[in-house]
């Protein structure tokens, strides 16, 4: 295989799902769908939380920034797949390759950060109900959103040099984006050191939040048992289920494709895992955190009244 020199700027050719040319379509009607339905379930949750002062709380306000990382994640993938599936351009260049890896590197890290900070405002509000406005100060809410953007970005900034670093041989990614395992298997020379790095970084990315996540479950499972009242129980385990159940679903697919050697990595089980975490999950977060909230429900409720009143 011919070396690919990077300093010419060559590129790669995304081979995406060519292999099942009979589901091409069939790919490209229902991602389009779940795209747009990422698009306006996230934007409507952006919206709700800057308009309606119900939702000016830490949760909300953290839910936001969520809903914008899942808004940031798909639109640095989704479109170019869109465009791979209708078969008009297939190819990425090599600096959009470089730039796509940061980009989700560090939106996916940001996400890792921000839901253990999610994780412990749900410890503070069912732990500490007293106390919780004066825990979760406004001061420290933005410092810790800002601390979530800035962890995820600097983790990414060393795994990205590390790859434009590293010599490439060939020029077809078996995937429908740039990502670092795939990228790895087309290394020229042997990857340990570079997988050994990977691997460490993705433990302090990826378990490291997840043990904390858990830790702070523990002290709400211990508080919420305290309880007596079954009304209680039922409204701290409610706005505990949903921030769990997106967590189960980030970390799962996450730890899967990230936390394997690159020997037993699957290219083509690789690129169905990564459809689910860059367009099912942002896509069932809104639904997930709102199906059940009754004041993300009221919200839009009065929204849409003052819409109608203002007619």
């Amino acid at each position: 295989m011919e070396k690919l020199n990077t300093s010419l700027g060559q590129g790669f050719i995304l081979v995406g799902f060519s292999d099942w040319p009979q589901l091409e379509f069939v790919f490209f009607v229902f991602i389009s769908i779940f795209y747009s339905m990422t698009l306006f379930g996230n934007t409507t949750i952006i919206i709700l939380s800057r308009m309606d002062l119900r939702l000016h709380t830490p949760m909300y306000f953290f839910l936001c920034h969520l809903s914008f990382l899942d808004l940031c994640y798909t639109t640095s993938t989704v479109p170019q797949l869109l465009i791979n599936l209708s078969g008009l351009d297939q190819t990425i260049s090599y600096g959009g390759c470089v730039a796509q890896l940061f980009i989700t590197l560090s939106l996916g890290g940001t996400e890792c950060v921000l839901l253990v900070v999610m994780a412990f405002d749900r410890y503070a509000a069912v732990c500490h109900p007293l106390q919780y406005t004066i825990i979760m100060h406004p001061l420290l809410c933005q410092a810790l959103a800002i601390a979530s953007w800035v962890g995820g970005f600097i983790n990414t900034l060393i795994q990205t040099g590390l790859m434009m670093a590293m010599p490439i041989c060939g020029h077809y990614l078996n995937h429908f984006f740039c990502e670092m395992p795939v990228l790895l298997k087309l290394a020229c020379e042997g990857t340990r050191g570079t997988e050994s790095y990977m691997f460490v970084a993705g433990a302090i990315i990826l378990v490291f939040p997840v043990s904390l996540i858990l830790g702070s479950y523990a002290h709400i499972a211990r508080a919420v048992l305290k309880v007596k009242s079954m009304a209680g129980r039922r409204k701290a385990l409610g706005t505990c289920g949903s921030h769990l159940l997106v967590v189960s679903l980030f970390y799962g697919s996450a730890i899967y494709t990230y936390l394997q050697p690159k020997g037993s990595y699957s290219e083509s089980e690789g690129k169905f895992v990564a459809l689910f975490y860059t367009i099912v999950t942002p896509m069932l977060n809104p639904v997930i955190y709102t199906l059940r909230n009754k004041d993300v429900k009221g919200a839009l409720w009065r929204v849409l009244g003052k819409g109608r009143n203002s007619e």
